[in-house]
């Protein structure tokens, strides 16, 4: 569980996290607003006023976690809902940019299955 491999993968995920949850109330990074059904999508849950800020703050405490290495098995489970919407997104709306929501589900996948010995008394 405490393999040079899964603690880059831990880092790694936290770091986006942090980065791209920030961003979202933040706006420290340009992005390109999507267009289409994809456009239409963003720019209804953006009108919410509190969706994308609600979930930058999500995605910057679980980031922390994971950098941390506090809860890390529960940070995963919080995640993994966030990471599957964000596939989803990408998998339906805006298919170019499902490469980086393909690097989050396998990244969460991984951590998930390394910290599986937490999770086993869930199922029993």
């Amino acid at each position: 569980m405490n393999s040079m491999f899964t603690k880059i993968v831990r880092i790694a995920l936290g770091l986006a996290l942090i980065v791209f949850g920030a961003n979202k109330f933040l706006h420290f990074i340009p992005m390109e607003a999507p267009t289409g059904a994809a456009g239409d999508f963003m720019n209804s849950l953006g009108a919410t006023g509190y969706i994308f800020p609600v979930v930058g703050v999500f995605e910057v405490v679980i980031g922390g976690l994971l950098l941390m290495k506090k809860w890390v098995a529960f940070a995963l489970i919080l995640l993994a809902p966030i990471s599957i919407n964000i596939l989803l997104f990408h998998m339906f709306l805006d298919i170019p940019g499902i490469s980086i929501a393909l690097v989050v589900i396998v990244f969460n996948t991984i951590l998930i299955y390394k910290h599986w010995q937490q999770y086993k008394p869930l199922f029993y």
